[in-house]
């Protein structure tokens, strides 16, 4: 046991300074390198103005945004292969994303641009598109009770859906409105600013201890209804909620980062097989697995094409759709 806590206590630490790391290396790279030396000083308020306004304006926004979409949808994910009992839960493959993402682009649409406080009002939307879609999966995929095969079918049918919408929609902008979206949808945070982090932020402030609290609850549900009944868990009750909670994550990232695929699917299975399946411990490495998975993408998206980009959404893919075929070959 004390070997166990060791290993988790190390991993812990081991991934803070790999994401302390990682945005040092990336806030000195990008079109306009900048030296450690002078990204240092610009960090204690005695670089140039340039230097400043690189690194406060354009840099750091986008890296802390990495870091909180990172955290809400590797949490998402995590919570509904908790509550479904099926490894192959994420809320991109159930049509949780694509709900979310309907209900921006429908918001676009319907207000022919964008302003600051559309910014605050885009995370709502998203959550009401998500939580259509979760209900939607819910009652379709009900059936004396809801089976992990068919609540990933029903979820794919309700994936494709949403996207079908998501276009149909999209034909109908102007070609300003539809190149938003477009970005938006391939998962793109490169026009993110402090705004878009201040909607985020209280969004993952609130849910992400709720679901820290919630770890002992999802460990009952993962033995099963009965078991977690007879340990007086409120079964139905609670999983309503988590399931709340997990679209709530998924459509607030979703708002601001866009239709970032996989990320949900992929960590939580990393984190179990580093600290075992209690969420008292998977949860917390689950966070930051996903925060510095996220942040290394969005890296590589900016400076692998520079001064070209690649949208984190794609990089994050190109991981998580291999890794979910070999999830399929597997089971």
């Amino acid at each position: 046991m004390a070997s166990s806590k060791r290993k988790i206590g190390l991993l812990f630490i081991g991934l803070i300074l790999a994401i302390v790391v990682t945005l040092l290396i990336s806030l000195n790279m990008g079109t306009m390198r900048i030296a450690p030396l002078d990204v240092w000083k610009t960090m204690i308020g005695q670089g140039s103005d340039q230097n400043q306004l690189v690194l406060f304006d354009f840099r750091l926004p986008r890296m802390v945004i990495a870091l909180l979409i990172g955290t809400g949808m590797a949490i998402s994910g995590a919570i509904l292969q908790g509550v479904t009992h099926n490894e192959l839960a994420d809320p991109g493959i159930l049509g949780i994303n694509s709900g979310a993402g309907f209900a921006v682009v429908l918001f676009i649409y319907l207000t022919q641009g964008s302003t600051t406080s559309q910014v605050f009002i885009l995370p709502l939307a998203a959550l009401a598109g998500a939580t259509i879609a979760a209900i939607l999966i819910y009652l379709i995929s009900w059936k004396n009770g809801v089976s992990p095969i068919r609540l990933i079918l029903v979820g794919i049918g309700i994936n494709s859906a949403f996207s079908a919408l998501i276009i149909v929609f999209q034909l109908k902008m102007d070609p300003d409105n539809f190149t938003q979206a477009t970005i938006w949808l391939s998962g793109n945070i490169s026009g993110t600013d402090w705004t878009y982090t201040l909607a985020l932020l209280p969004w993952i402030l609130i849910l992400l201890p709720i679901t820290f609290y919630k770890a002992g609850t999802l460990d009952a549900l993962h033995l099963g209804d009965e078991t977690a009944q007879g340990l007086g868990t409120h079964v139905e009750r609670e999983r309503m909620f988590l399931l709340f909670i997990a679209v709530a994550l998924a459509g607030a990232s979703v708002a601001v980062g866009g239709a970032i695929a996989f990320l949900g699917l992929v960590i939580p299975h990393l984190a179990r097989k580093l600290v075992g399946a209690r969420h008292k411990h998977m949860l917390v490495i689950s966070a930051l697995l996903g925060a510095l998975l996220l942040l290394v993408a969005d890296t590589i998206g900016r400076n692998i094409l520079s001064p070209s980009e690649i949208p984190v959404g794609l990089i994050v893919s190109l991981i998580g759709g291999n890794y979910f075929i070999y999830l399929l070959m597997k089971s």
